[in-house]
Formats: C-alpha cells, structure tokens, sequence
C-alpha cells in the first residue's frame, strides 16, 4: 500500500505538471481547452510572472552600488551641438551685453555734450542775440516800416528768454540759501531720504510740463495777427513761464542743498542712502516690457539726469569751496565723493541697459540710431526754414530745460564770487569770451558729428520733408498737386545757415489735417477711391511710429504703450 501510494503520488504530480503545461500552450495558442475552471488558471500564471518581477528586482538592487553611481556621474557625457540655435543665442546675449558699456556711453557723451550746447547757449549767444534785437526795436525808425513784422519770430523768442531769465534771478535773491542749507541739516535722515526722492519725481513732473508753458508763450507772442485769438493773451502766459521758471529754480536749488547736505555729514550715511537709491531705479526698470521707443525715451531721461546731476555737484563743490575761503586742499577731500557720485550713476545706468536689452531682445546696435535721431534734431534745427530752435528741440527729446538751471547757476556763482577792481573784471571778461569759443567749438564738432551719423543712418530725404505733424493735407484733385511747386534738393542744401525763416503766405495751405468724413464731403464722386487710399495710407503710416516723431518726454521715461 506504501509503494502504491508513493508510486502513485508522483505519477499524480507529473501527470498534473504535464496538464499544466499543456494548458499553458493552449492558452498561449488562443485556444481555451477543455479545463472547467479557466479562473484559477490565469490566477497561476500572474502569479508565475510576478515571481519574476520579484526576481528581477532582486537582482537590480544587488547590482545597485556608490561605487557603479559615481562611476556613472563621472564618465556621463552629453552633446551640445544637438541643440546649436539655442546655445548660440544664448552666446550672442553674452556678446551683447559686452557691447552694451561702449555704445551707451556714446549715446551718453553725444547726448551730455548737446544738453551743454543748450545750456552753453543761455550764457553766450543769447544775451548777443537779445542785444541785436533791442537794438534792432530802437532803430526801426530808420528802417521804416517796409517789414510787416517789427521783429522775427526767433528775436521775440530771444527776448522773453532773455527777460524771463532776468526777472527770475533777481527773485532768486529773496530765496536764502543759507537758512536753507541749516533747514535741511537738521532733519533726520531718513526723512532726507524721503525728500530727496520727492524732489526727482517734482523735478520730472516740472520738467514735462514746463516746456508746454514755453512753447505756449513763444507761439502766443510769434503766432499771425490776422487769425482769431483763442487765448488769454501774451501777458497771462508771461507768468506763468515766470512762474514756473522760479519754482523750477528753487527745486533745483533745494536738491543741490540736500546733496551738499550729504557730502558734509560725517558718516556719509545719506550720501550712502542716496546713491542706493539708483540701484533701486533697476528693480522698478528692468523687469518690464520695454520696446524701442520706449528705451529711446529713458535714455534721453538717463541723459538729462546724469547732465543735471554733473551741474548739482558743480554747484556743490562752489558752495564748499566758499565755505573754505577757495583753499584747492579741501577740493581733493571733495574729490572722492564727487568720483563714488558719477560712478554709481554710470555703473547703474550700465547695468540697467544691459538687463533690459537682455530680457527684450534688443540689440545694442539700437543705440547707434538713438544717436542718428539726436543728430537729425541738431541738423534740422540748422536748416533755412526751421520749425524751433535748437535748444528747444533738445528741451522737447529729453526734458532738458536750461533756463531754471541756468536762473539757479547764476545765482550761486554770483553770490559765491565777489568781483572787485579792475583786474576782476578784466577776468570776468575774459572768462565770458571762453566761455563762447567753448561754445562755439562745440557746436561746430557736433555738427560735424551729426552730418556723419545722418549719412551713416541715410536719413538725408527726411530732411527735405516736412515733420509729420506740421505737414499739410493732401488735396482731392490731381491737378492741385501737378500744379505745385516743388523744391529741389540742392536748393534746400545751399540754404544759409544764419538766415530767418521765410514768413509763410495768408493763401497757404492750412496745417489743420481734415477727417474722414470731411474729406468724403467735400470730394467728387470720381474721386472717393483716391481717398479711400489716402486715408488707409495714413492709418498704416500712424501705426508704424519713428524715432523722429517721439518729441515729448515722459515723466518716468519708461512708459509702456
């Protein structure tokens, strides 16, 4: 019974074994056999395969080690060149950003060096011109009255400048620098700090508005007689730049007597909060959207700040100097501060542009066409027929202002340096005669300047066209337009440079540029299609902005559109 029962067990196994297997076959096979139970099959065979998972696991931990890890990190290897577009650009932002110093400092010394041409004007040609006009009123009775206009519009100009800047330097003289330098002294500093910030953001605010005052007075006092007036007069506009001019001063003259009041604390510690200041300018700068014309619009910002700034400390270092009886010993203890002031202010405006440029794509050969715009406002300030002046037009591009400035300049070095005897005054003139050869070579080196970077930029043609926002409407008929006149191009280059522009004629076209629907109106019915395509011109020119056009500046320079 024993062998029966041994001999029949295993023959039970391996007959089971084999039925296993064949049902294993069959299974694989897509045949289902005959077994009555196909559950429990399938339950066999996951089982079988999740053992050799298990097993599997196994044998990878084991062959897990540090050792096979750290050979893994040290022989990995990668290939750049399977993603060439991308590392390239990334190499053409580091080059750009290298290239970033040398053109922004270009942009910067042509741009300081034409804000010291308008400002150099207010103390050399205009009182020569100012001179030659009142002269010309008193002898006009011997000229008679063959001239419609007693005086040209430029000379007008030249003699509100000429007294506004009179009026408001002998206003200055109520203002006490003195008391207002202990005033100042003794707040705390943080509330310096909090001050000295209120002052540039009133400085910009004057800035943008002020040169809308003075255009307003020049036009009221040079527009045409025979146009119906739709203002308050001459005189109302008159003080209002007088006004201006001399809140504009004692602004000024408040933030050169808090910088002065930093440069004499004894822990430096508001010089020190001061100049953190311009590193926050790049916080509230850099993370935005910025486009071209929007940078073209905080560089000339960038420009007139650091222009402004070089006058604060020359009247900072004025004031120190009196305080010292003009001892050339304490100059060099200034000289440090003076030097940590203008480095701080380069290296921020460096490390602004550069991050700007970075994160919008631009590149630094933007700043070349800065300058060929800056360039093309001298030039065609120059021409025979020109809109403004020079001076002007740069007050309009970067919201430089040169008559508060100048008001406050005067005043310092007036109250600073006392001139006594013939000798002082000998010296005086001959300071003044410097001060117009300085005056005069600079001119002619940025005109020279701004003919190459016009011709370099190839923009001569827009020279000979008028300004988009003066220019006159196009009229309907196509023989208005065969019948006028045109000038050539050597005409317009061999004009004089000193000449007065020409007065226009009563008969001329209006600068008023009519509507849609004025103009379908007015036109025959032949020619609606002409103006359909005029207007659809207009629209596609008007969506495309220049750097020409952008003549007004903002107030935080930044503005995103």
């Amino acid at each position: 019974m024993a062998g029966v029962g041994g001999a029949a067990a295993p023959g039970d196994g391996g007959a089971g074994g084999a039925g296993r297997d064949g049902r294993a076959a069959a299974e694989a096979l897509g045949g289902g056999g005959p077994g009555p139970a196909p559950a429990p099959q399938r339950a066999e065979t996951l089982g079988f395969y999740e053992s050799d998972r298990r097993r599997e696991r196994r044998r990878g931990r084991a062959e897990l080690s540090l050792l096979r890890f750290l050979s893994a990190e040290l022989t990995r290897g990668y290939f750049l060149e399977h993603n060439e577009a991308k590392y390239t650009e990334r190499r053409e932002r580091v080059y750009t950003c290298m290239r970033i110093p040398r053109e922004l400092e270009k942009l910067m010394v042509f741009g300081i060096f034409l804000c010291l041409d308008a400002f150099l004007y207010v103390f050399t040609l205009l009182p020569v011109r100012v001179f030659l006009a009142v002269f010309r009123l008193f002898t006009l009775p011997c000229y008679g009255l063959r001239d419609r206009r007693v005086l040209q519009p430029a000379q007008v100009c030249d003699m509100l400048k000429g007294v506004i800047l009179v009026i408001c330097y002998f206003m200055m003289h109520y203002v006490d620098y003195s008391m207002m330098y202990h005033l100042i002294r003794g707040q705390s500093v943080i509330k310096l700090y909090i001050i000295y910030n209120m002052l540039e953001v009133a400085d910009r605010l004057f800035s943008s508005f002020g040169q809308d005052i003075l255009d307003a007075l020049y036009w009221t006092a040079t527009e045409p007689k025979e146009r119906k007036r739709a203002h308050i007069g001459v005189i109302p506009h008159f003080f209002m730049a007088v006004l201006y001019v001399f809140l504009h001063a004692i602004l000024i003259m408040v933030q050169a007597t808090t910088l002065n009041v930093a440069f004499n604390s004894h822990n430096k510690s508001l010089l020190t909060i001061m100049m953190s200041n311009n590193f926050v300018e790049i916080k509230g700068s850099v993370f935005k959207k910025f486009e071209k014309n929007n940078l073209f619009q905080m560089s000339n910002s960038d420009i007139k700040e650091r222009f402004t700034n070089y006058v604060l400390l020359l009247i900072v270092c004025l004031r120190n100097m009196e305080q010292f009886s003009w001892n050339p010993d304490h100059l060099w203890v200034l000289f440090p501060d003076v030097c940590m002031v203008v480095a701080s202010e380069i290296a921020v405006d460096i490390v602004k542009h550069a991050f700007i440029t970075k994160f919008n794509d631009i590149t630094a050969d933007v700043y070349s066409e800065y300058r060929a715009s800056l360039a093309f406002d001298l030039v065609s300030s120059r021409q025979k027929n020109a809109y403004t002046d020079y001076s002007d037009s740069v007050a309009r591009r970067m919201g430089f202002i040169p008559l508060p400035l100048a008001v406050l300049l005067i005043r310092v070095v007036t109250s600073s340096i006392k001139v006594q005897g013939i000798l002082s005054y000998a010296c005086v003139i001959l300071f003044y005669l410097g001060l117009i050869s300085l005056k005069v070579l600079n001119s002619i080196v940025l005109l020279g300047k701004s003919c190459q970077y016009v011709k370099e930029a190839k923009m001569e043609e827009k020279l000979f066209n008028p300004p988009p926002a003066s220019a006159p409407s196009k009229p309907s008929s196509k023989s208005q337009n065969k019948c006028k006149p045109s000038q050539s191009t050597e005409e317009t280059l061999s004009a004089s440079v000193t000449s007065q522009p020409t007065h226009q004629k009563e008969n001329a076209v209006p600068l008023l540029v009519t509507s849609s629907s004025d103009q379908l109106l007015t036109t025959p019915d032949g020619d609606e299609k002409d103006t359909t395509q005029e207007n659809s011109e207009l629209k596609h020119r008007s969506s495309k902005k220049d750097l020409l056009e952008i003549d007004r500046f903002t107030i935080c320079g930044n503005r995103i559109d």
